[in-house]
């Protein structure tokens, strides 16, 4: 089948999409009346073209996994929030949808993240402070309290207590009469990264992975509608690896995740369509783009040559965009409006199913309210206004782009290699491969900055003397006293008889076999805490030590 016929079966599946929603196939015009087509099809002699690049929305998904992409419907705008006590990340909750955000995005502080309830020792000075403290199902009553969860999708970044807080957001959705196979979101859920490159881990890999593949197959045939995992390269990229890097570790986690849900006996075309990864967006804005391409291209072709998956949805990398945090600076901070403006811009030429864009400010505190609003409407006016998401993957056919996503994709499968002689991804953790190579990625960066090979605007050029800033943000430590008073109370009002039973049971259930997330799920009702829970968990699988990298 040629290209010209190829592509007029697209166009039949766009048709039907659009009718679906009531809508019709159309052209789009410039600012100057200029028609260009829904999905421009180059007519220039490249090699392997439709192996390589085929259409939006067909194998191998280089160009986008939907036919109509942003044409269809833009993005997912959804705000990473989170401070304080759950009462004010509420109230922040309700001030972005109201801007128009849509979808919501948690970050949670961490001891929440750790384990720790915000009474315990190891939780001291840390309360609330990167995101908000929650220690039980009261808390996360407050966060959602009047916001309709079968309306909002909600992505939640967490990852070695992922199980606990998927249980209570389901728990939640029950008392407002929200049964669990209408909810949406995505638990980020990816402890392998967290080995390599961040740090809040709990327990041992093995173990690790248990909870994880536990997750899949109970929300297979209880939360359909959620992404039980976002594997994370953003982290990965937040440490000090390259692109190509980002790509390739990003992937090979992918692959452990699915070689572990098989041996654990489950089908991958049951579990892999509601697999999502979550990316970082740097300011090379060309090799963003071609990075993001060569990554669903390669997932696709994982999918079905590794582990034969038959199901289109389980060969799409659906993922979510954050610009990236560490490209911002503490110096002339409102030149970070124009960096993530470039980051943004890069992950929807990209194709990307959901952003999130960083504020301004930072680099030197929790973002405010107009700097979070600023943010949201960089992601506005990219769609409203720039056009980009008029055609689908506008820069197809371009020389450049392509070449780079070939080479991106070539290189970061010689690493996907490289880990595959190590025994896979987690072997290769447990050695310090990942963490050695990341190490030496980010000192080069930095060298390159201080030699100023790599020029950063208002850092190591363009400088001007600033007085101090003013206005931030600030956690008062009154927040860590609420919340410990807010405990105590919920602890003194509970059935604890009720608690300490479903503690056993939970006890019990992890030193066997069976399924731990409805054991989880009936100790979250009796009000359990989120700290007791990860302590019957640290108590029956131990803790995990770092490896050290020489």
């Amino acid at each position: 089948m040629n290209i010209a016929e190829r592509k007029k079966i697209w166009a039949e599946k766009v048709a039907k999409s659009l009718a679906k929603r009531g809508e019709r196939m159309a052209e789009f015009n410039t600012s100057s009346n200029i028609e260009f087509e829904r999905c421009f099809t180059p007519g220039f002699d490249y090699p392997g073209y439709e192996e390589q690049l085929g259409l939006p929305g067909e194998y191998p998904y280089t160009r986008g996994v939907q036919p109509t992409m942003y044409r269809g419907q833009f993005w997912t705008m959804r705000q990473y929030a989170g401070f304080g006590t759950a009462k004010e990340s509420n109230e922040r909750y309700k001030y972005l949808l109201s801007a128009g955000q849509t979808g919501l995005s948690v970050a949670f502080d961490l001891p929440t993240q750790m384990g720790y309830d915000s009474d315990h020792g190891m939780s001291q000075g840390e309360v609330g402070k990167v995101g908000v403290a929650i220690d039980s199902l009261a808390d996360m009553e407050i966060l959602f309290g009047g916001i309709p969860l079968d309306k909002v999708s909600t992505s939640m970044t967490i990852n070695s207590t992922a199980a606990i807080l998927l249980c209570m957001y389901i728990a939640v959705a029950e008392k407002q009469g929200v049964s669990a196979e209408k909810i949406s979101g995505t638990i980020q859920n990816d402890i392998l990264k967290e080995y390599m490159a961040r740090g809040t881990y709990i327990y041992p890999p093995k173990e690790s992975m248990r909870i994880i593949t536990d997750i899949f197959a109970y929300c297979k045939d209880n939360v359909p509608k959620w992404n039980t995992i976002s594997i994370s390269g953003y982290h990965i990229r937040e440490a000090g690896s390259s692109a190509v890097q980002e790509v390739a570790f990003t992937l090979a986690d992918g692959i452990a995740y699915v070689d572990a849900a098989i041996k654990a006996g489950l089908d991958v075309d049951e579990f892999a369509p509601r697999l999502a990864f979550f990316f970082n967006s740097h300011n090379n804005l060309l090799e963003e783009v071609a990075k993001f391409r060569a990554a669903r291209r390669m997932w696709s072709k994982i999918m079905t040559e590794r582990f034969g998956a038959k199901d289109p949805k389980s060969q799409m990398l659906r993922f979510h965009t954050q610009t990236a945090g560490c490209t911002l600076t503490a110096q002339q901070p409102d030149n970070n409006i124009m960096r993530v403006t470039m980051q943004a811009l890069a992950a929807v030429l990209g194709g990307t199913q959901s952003l999130h864009t960083n504020s301004r400010d930072e680099a030197l505190a929790l973002p405010t309210e107009d700097s979070v609003r600023i943010a949201l409407r960089t992601q506005q006016v990219i769609a409203y206004e720039s056009g980009v998401a008029d055609s689908v993957d506008p820069l197809a056919g371009s020389f450049l782009v392509e070449s780079l996503t070939d080479q991106i994709e070539k290189a970061a499968t010689e690493y996907i290699e490289k880990i595959d002689t190590l025994g896979g991804a987690v072997e290769a953790i447990s050695r310090g491969f990942q963490q050695k190579e990341i190490q030496d990625s980010a000192y080069a960066y930095q060298k390159s900055i201080e030699k100023d090979e790599l020029i950063i605007v208002g850092v190591n050029k363009f400088t001007v003397k600033e007085p101090p800033p003013t206005g931030l943000l600030k956690v008062k430590e009154e927040v860590e006293i609420s919340q410990k008073a807010s405990l105590a109370k919920m602890k003194g009002g509970r059935d604890e008889a009720a608690v300490k039973a479903s503690l056993v049971k939970l006890a019990e259930v992890a030193k066997g076999k069976e399924n731990l997330m409805p054991y989880i799920l009936d100790s979250v009702k009796t009000y359990a805490t989120l700290g007791e829970i990860a302590d019957v968990f640290r108590g029956v699988f131990g803790k995990h030590t770092e490896t050290v990298v020489l």
